[in-house]
């Protein structure tokens, strides 16, 4: 098949003090992959800009006045942010930005060929996402020429690893933001898709949808608590619990085959 084409970026660059954006900006501009470039003077900026327009990658100073970078990360959620790379003139923050899962960290001054690596390892995992991406389509188009063909494992790919996880291990499933976690054998599994399509292309004998948040394998529930006003707790048999909402509690009697 026919790789798709080199990302195109929109870059967000985020810093208290002109020059230092500046800089930045005068070396993005030599990119021919970097088809928009926009600036950011505080870490409330940076929020509103991040959950507001699509970005890909945010050059983001550590240290700001009101909300750091660090602080943004912790408003926007290390799920949510797009490429991060930290830049700043003091290193003690090295280890933080890593732990919240920054792509790269810039020390002030850094050169043109230090920012050209860091540029390079945001355009491999670029590729690599969009190649990612463009196999999720191939597989869905495949599997949505089965009609009626329920998926019966998912396909996890991690850090360079491919993960096959099979739908009958899976316990219950939650939404994170606009992707989902699996919840297997008591771990978490980040998985990109919507709670929606999983609910479209799983075994509707099997899972069942109890919350606009929440997906659950009718195999692993162990009972169900009352909670009030037609609510229920679904307990399942690892301990873990999630809410079956009114909104949803007719597809659970549904497949139960009688009310609750």
């Amino acid at each position: 098949m026919v790789a798709p084409p080199p990302e195109r970026m929109r870059v967000l660059v985020v810093d208290d003090e002109a020059p230092a954006r500046q800089r930045l900006v005068d070396l993005l501009r030599r990119d021919s992959q970097v088809t928009a470039i926009v600036e950011a003077a505080d870490g409330l900026a940076a929020v509103q800009t991040i959950q507001e327009q699509a970005t890909d990658l945010v050059f983001l100073d550590v240290q700001m006045p009101e909300l750091d970078g660090l602080g943004v990360v912790d408003a926007v959620g290390a799920a949510n942010m797009p490429l991060t790379i930290f830049v700043t003139a003091y290193d003690q923050h090295a280890i933080r930005a890593f732990e919240v899962n920054a792509l790269d960290y810039l020390l002030k001054p850094f050169s043109d060929e230090r920012f050209e690596a860091a540029m390079n390892r945001v355009k491999a995992r670029l590729d690599e996402r969009s190649m990612h991406e463009f196999g999720q389509r191939i597989m869905k188009m495949a599997s949505t020429a089965q009609a009626g063909q329920c998926w019966d494992r998912l396909v996890v790919k991690s850090a360079g690893t491919t993960r096959f996880i099979r739908a009958v291990d899976i316990d219950w499933i939650e939404a994170a933001g606009v992707y989902v976690n699996l919840h297997v054998a008591g771990k978490e599994v980040l998985y990109r898709a919507s709670l929606h399509e999983l609910a479209e292309r799983l075994d509707p004998k099997r899972f069942v949808r109890v919350h606009r948040s929440a997906i659950v394998n009718v195999e692993s529930i162990l009972h169900l608590e009352p909670i009030s006003h037609g609510e229920f707790d679904v307990v399942l048999k690892n301990g873990s619990r999630t809410r079956v909402s009114r909104n949803f509690r007719a597809q659970l009697e549904n497949r139960l085959g009688q009310p609750l």
